[in-house]
């Protein structure tokens, strides 16, 4: 089993694998594996590079991003970035001084010039401050129930919705919904529906998904078969919403 995960927490891999497995039902030879008995080799590096080159341009930029900020960290062409691929910083540095530094020496070094223009809207700390770092928000969740409402409710036979968020930004910067041809009624109808039944604001996912407790074991059911493939009342978000 090979994963990718990126964290600085004190992980007893072994320990997570073999309760795991066990809870899965593999508790002896007779179904190919012994939680009890098995043996987890850890082994950590890097990331391939040639990984990147089969997602989406949008995930490889913003990946690129995240990895010039630790440069100008380190090479202290931005002394003021703190640690971790993000606009976190120290409290010397002025607004203005974070939206001219990571103009010149962040984004245009990494974005195509093609991508940019007199109209391209930039999101710099739009919190205003970044001192005090904190845990990011996922919109996966929602995603996921908002792309099968659409299918549920015969809208479309196959489609995409992505969602993306600044710091410090209420909602979305932008939410898109492609059926690929394959919808009963336009893309930017389907969109028109996504928005009005769902608030994708991220507080509000938390609380409508109930993502904060994790009563019956709700995420360790997700090792076995997936966040998205399972039919249990605790993944709320695979609850159809009706959309007229």
């Amino acid at each position: 089993m090979k994963l990718e995960i990126t964290t600085k927490a004190i992980v007893k891999y072994e320990k997570i694998v073999c309760n795991t497995c066990r809870s899965i039902g593999f508790v002896s030879g007779d179904v190919s594996l012994d939680a009890d008995k098995c043996k987890v080799l850890v082994y950590l590096e890097k990331q391939s590079p040639d990984i990147a080159q089969l997602l989406p341009l949008s995930h490889v930029l913003a990946t690129k991003l995240g990895a010039r900020l630790t440069e100008v960290r380190k090479n202290e062409t931005c002394p003021w970035v703190r640690n971790g691929p993000s606009s976190q910083h120290d409290e010397t540095v002025t607004n203005d001084g974070i939206a001219t530094d990571q103009k010149e020496h962040v984004i245009k070094p990494v974005i195509p010039e093609k991508y940019l223009d007199e109209e391209t809207i930039f999101h710099l700390d739009p919190s205003g401050r970044f001192v005090i770092g904190g845990p990011h928000g996922d919109a996966a969740y929602i995603a996921r129930q908002a792309t099968k409402s659409i299918l549920a409710n015969g809208l479309a036979r196959r489609c995409l919705v992505q969602i993306s968020y600044a710091i410090g930004v209420l909602e979305p910067l932008s939410v898109f919904v492609d059926a690929f041809g394959t919808g009963k009624i336009p893309d930017k109808d389907v969109l028109k529906l996504v928005k009005e039944y769902f608030d994708l604001r991220p507080g509000m996912i938390s609380i409508h998904l109930n993502l904060k407790t994790g009563a019956n074991g709700r995420f360790l059911k997700t090792a076995a078969y997936g966040h998205f493939k399972q039919d249990d009342p605790d993944f709320t978000w695979k609850v159809v919403r009706p959309l007229k």
